[in-house]
């Protein structure tokens, strides 16, 4: 029995040995960090883009895509993308990108317009455009709400920079010397000026709308009388020759002046907006 003993010799014990983890392949890290790069990158791109907008235009006459620039009191502010005809060809969609953290600028009553070179009564505007090239001027409203679609205005605003006042209408059965611009003057200081006119439904007559700058809007009443203040006014007495005129600029392009009757004790109310009141010759 010792003999078989020693011819046997003894079987090792098992033992469990764990299986160890395999490191992660350097062929896999470059890809994944790879992507969150590009991932990072994207979303750092997204942040850092400004809002994208619409706007309405009558014409693209001055617009031109990816040269074209918005700008606010002549900082620019985003840039024009694209430019398309709208659907009933009677206007045309511009896309405009904005500059990041314009939010604030789109209001449900910003206005925007295209700022060109033009003479307009005694008033001459857009010089630099010459130079630069049209531009997409904008004026902050004043809402609460956000607003990502637009309607450009066809003229610059005359409410822009800071400038308040208000509009009233003017009825005459014709224009004469009076055009767009054409100066308002109260007490001889120019006052406003025209902002626009049109031929009444009737055809009998033609409403202008005029502008009156702060602070001789509030000399307007209802007791107000408008006429016009072109040329020269010669009266001939026992005391001379007596020659009146508003100013030269009125002789040279026309005007219109304004003046409020004194009250009798009981003053006049103020003139709402767009008040209608004759003009006189």
């Amino acid at each position: 029995m010792s003999n078989m003993e020693k011819s046997n010799p003894s079987v090792p014990e098992a033992k469990i040995i764990p299986k160890k983890h395999g490191r992660v392949s350097m062929i896999w890290v470059i890809p994944i960090v790879a992507a969150l790069v590009g991932t990072w990158i994207a979303v750092n791109t997204i942040r850092n883009q400004g809002p994208t907008i619409t706007i309405v235009f009558k014409s693209a006459d001055g617009l031109e895509a990816h040269k074209t620039k918005v700008r606010y009191n002549g900082i620019e502010v985003g840039e024009i993308a694209t430019i398309r005809i709208s659907e009933d060809l009677k206007s045309v969609i511009a896309t405009a990108k904005m500059n990041p953290k314009t939010e604030e600028f789109l209001k449900k009553d910003t206005e925007f317009w295209v700022v060109r070179p033009q003479i307009s009564g005694a008033s001459i505007s857009g010089l630099s455009t010459l130079i630069s090239g049209a531009y997409v001027g904008v004026d902050v409203g004043k809402s609460k709400e956000s607003e990502r679609h637009f309607k450009a205005l066809e003229d610059a605003p005359l409410e822009v920079g800071g400038i308040t006042g208000h509009y009233f209408m003017l009825q005459t059965p014709q224009l004469d010397s009076i055009n767009k611009g054409t100066p308002i003057f109260y007490r001889r200081l120019q006052a406003g000026q025209v902002a626009d006119y049109e031929l009444d439904k009737s055809g009998q007559f033609l409403n202008v709308k005029i502008f009156l700058q702060a602070p001789y809007d509030q000399f307007v009443t209802t007791d107000t009388r408008f006429w016009q203040a072109s040329g020269v006014d010669m009266s001939l007495s026992a005391s001379g020759l007596r020659v009146r005129t508003e100013s030269l600029l009125s002789i040279l392009i026309g005007g219109i002046a304004f003046e409020t009757p004194a009250d009798d004790g009981v003053p006049a109310a103020p003139a709402g907006t767009n008040t209608m009141f004759a003009l006189h010759k």
